[in-house]
């Protein structure tokens, strides 16, 4: 029987207790609400608030897509936000170890809008009808060269006055970022890192998660095709964005 209880980060606790580059393996998907809770400032108030935004602008019969899903936390708050008709909300990632997990939690949940979470690539997986797409601390791992054509499939398969929520960790100009990083190193050590576990994940993403700048990131979504896009939450390096078709 697979174990789907939660358990504490412990994987960078002792020197190279992992390989080089980080990855969304069977590992971190038993750990992942403990690590995302401690790493990333703000990830509970960006999982709500998704499902907030997703009943302001789900429209009936309509897909509500969350890229990227891990869990399937947003999901699941869309799920218990969306008041529409005849919705169906796609939880996608290309994890396995991350959607049998998530599938496991889908069943357990008493929401009544239909809930699908599949395994597959978000850069390929065929998008449609969509009136709310997350894309919550994804764009950061795809390949830059991606990142614009993803955001463009997304933008066409979104229904007018639909929208899309983006979450990602961003980088500044020096000295803002050695302040910012000094910021969300101080907020992991709150909560419990060690200086070691720190600086080993540091050094096992810094290959996969490649940052962009605020610019960049509202320039892109306007490029893709939403007419507008705003930026409604930031804590230390991580912000989210809403972008509206």
């Amino acid at each position: 029987m697979a174990d789907f209880d939660q358990h504490p980060d412990t994987l960078y606790q002792s020197t190279q207790s992992r390989g080089s580059d980080f990855a969304f393996d069977s590992a971190v998907a038993r750990v992942f609400p403990d690590m995302i809770k401690r790493s990333v400032p703000g990830y509970a108030e960006t999982v709500a608030m998704s499902g907030v935004i997703a009943g302001r602008y789900a429209q009936d019969n309509s897909n509500l897509y969350d890229l990227g899903c891990s869990l399937g936390a947003v999901s699941l708050a869309m799920r218990h936000a969306v008041r529409r008709q005849h919705c169906h909300i796609i939880g996608i990632d290309n994890s396995g170890s991350m959607i049998e997990r998530a599938q496991h939690y889908v069943a357990l949940d008493d929401g009544a809008t239909p809930v699908t979470m599949l395994c597959d690539d978000i850069t390929q997986y065929p998008l449609e009808r969509a009136s709310v797409s997350a894309l919550n601390f994804v764009l950061q791992f795809i390949p830059l060269a991606e990142r614009l054509p993803l955001l463009q499939r997304i933008a066409a398969a979104t229904l007018p006055g639909g929208a899309l929520i983006v979450s990602e960790k961003i980088r500044f100009d020096e000295p803002e970022q050695t302040l910012q990083t000094d910021l969300h190193h101080d907020f992991k050590r709150a909560n419990g890192y060690s200086d070691l576990e720190i600086a080993q994940k540091r050094s096992a993403i810094e290959n996969v998660l490649i940052p962009e700048t605020d610019q960049m990131h509202l320039q892109r979504l306007q490029q893709a095709g939403f007419r507008h896009v705003v930026r409604w939450y930031q804590c230390f390096n991580f912000v989210s964005y809403l972008a509206i078709k």
